[in-house]
């Protein structure tokens, strides 16, 4: 079973996100910043990460630059989810690591699309 870390400052978007993936037989753990995602992928060694774009203490961008230049778990893949909608945003994401950039709110269908694409 993969093992799926979700990391946003939202408790309603933490349980969503668990709840639906969950149900399609995915293992799930939760971080409600940056720093503390950053902590926990370098602990649980998750399979994928789920992160949102604007979060206190270090936002989706830079945590995603972070685990990305860390040789321990820079092989993880890292979906920003997020409700920054613009081309440059998207851009920026991909510059920082983030193997895709979805828009909130997530389609439950794209989202696990996704997921099966990124997951070996």
């Amino acid at each position: 079973m993969a093992k799926i870390l979700i990391v946003d400052d939202s408790p309603t978007v933490q349980a969503l996100l668990v709840r639906l993936l969950t149900t399609n037989g995915y293992e799930c753990s939760t971080a409600n910043d940056g720093d503390k995602g950053y902590q926990a992928a370098k602990d649980e060694k998750p399979d994928l990460i789920l992160m949102d774009v604007v979060m206190g203490a270090h936002n989706g961008f830079q945590t995603c630059r972070k685990i990305k230049k860390d040789p321990a778990i820079g092989h993880i893949p890292v979906v920003l989810i997020t409700s920054k909608t613009t081309e440059s945003d998207r851009f920026w994401g991909e510059q920082m690591g983030a193997s895709a950039y979805l828009h909130k709110p997530v389609e439950p269908d794209e989202l696990l699309k996704t997921i099966q694409r990124l997951l070996p």
